[in-house]
């Protein structure tokens, strides 16, 4: 992912500094225009704006926290993954250390890199992202999310949580039809066609829970439950797994028993608030 973000920066014309704790991974990029630092220290003296990508943040601090390196006067944007906390308690060290902080998270892989298609999410003082967000474009497309450092790590999870439910619901189906000989590329398209139809509801079902009120304009979410159970005694007769399609249906159950059944889908975000313990 390194490599990616330099190759990008050096693609729009911007110069670029680039370091690397193995020297000759910085080879390739030196050959197409970058200047290689000898030391950490270096690399940050070279300019206002330093991004760092690593795979963790106590990596960061080992190699930012040392005496002799200085961070004041820079903009240090760490697209590392970390969680919210981490995030946070960076920005505070940055600044302790006289640095300006944006963290930030990468929704692309390394290829993607360069292109609209990869999106770069940013958090911390707008200001700070304002003076930087045209070198910043050369990655992709940059999103200014708020002040809140730790908006960057959320919305990343938040990401994911959708892309493996989004995944494991299709594998859910696929695993279902695969039983009667229908193949994976077969079910794909359907299920395209359906994922994108449900995401089309999520403006209105966001809309519901922001005003906490769940009127059934759809359908009611003991509707919902009689067709999770249809689904979990055809995956039981197919054969397959149905611990997902148990998950779900437990949360739903327990959202009826609290009076809810009469509401719409998007009342379940009550269930899903609640800390792990208390929600058995």
């Amino acid at each position: 992912m390194g490599q990616a973000l330099a190759r990008a920066f050096l693609k729009a014309g911007h110069p670029t500094t680039v370091w690397n704790r193995t020297a000759v991974k910085a080879d390739p990029l030196v050959a197409v225009g970058a200047r290689r630092a000898p030391t950490v220290g270096d690399a940050l003296a070279s300019g206002t704006l330093t991004i760092i990508c690593l795979a963790d943040y106590p990596a960061m601090y080992e190699l930012l926290d040392a005496d002799n390196v200085e961070l004041a006067g820079t903009t240090l944007v760490n697209l590392t993954s970390g969680d919210a906390t981490q995030a946070r308690a960076a920005a505070r060290w940055a600044e302790r250390r006289g640095a300006r902080y944006l963290d930030g998270a990468i929704m692309a892989i390394p290829s993607g890199i360069g292109t609209a298609d990869a999106v770069i999410l940013h958090s911390g003082q707008r200001a700070d992202f304002v003076v930087h967000e045209a070198t910043l474009a050369a990655l992709g497309t940059v999103t200014h999310l708020g002040e809140d450092h730790g908006l960057a790590a959320l919305y990343d999870v938040a990401g994911l949580a959708m892309m493996w439910s989004v995944l494991n619901a299709w594998l859910q189906g696929t695993a279902l039809l695969r039983t009667v000989g229908v193949d994976a590329a077969t079910y794909a398209p359907f299920a395209r066609q359906l994922a994108a139809g449900v995401a089309e509801w999520l403006p209105g079902y966001a809309e519901q829970i922001d005003r906490g009120s769940f009127p059934a304009e759809v359908a009611a979410l003991e509707t919902d439950a009689r067709a999770m159970a249809h689904l979990i005694e055809e995956s039981e007769a197919a054969g397959i797994n149905t611990e997902l399609p148990k998950l779900i249906k437990k949360m739903a159950d327990r959202s009826i028993a609290a009076g809810h059944g009469g509401e719409q889908y998007p009342v379940l975000i009550e269930e899903f608030a609640k800390p792990g313990d208390a929600a058995h």
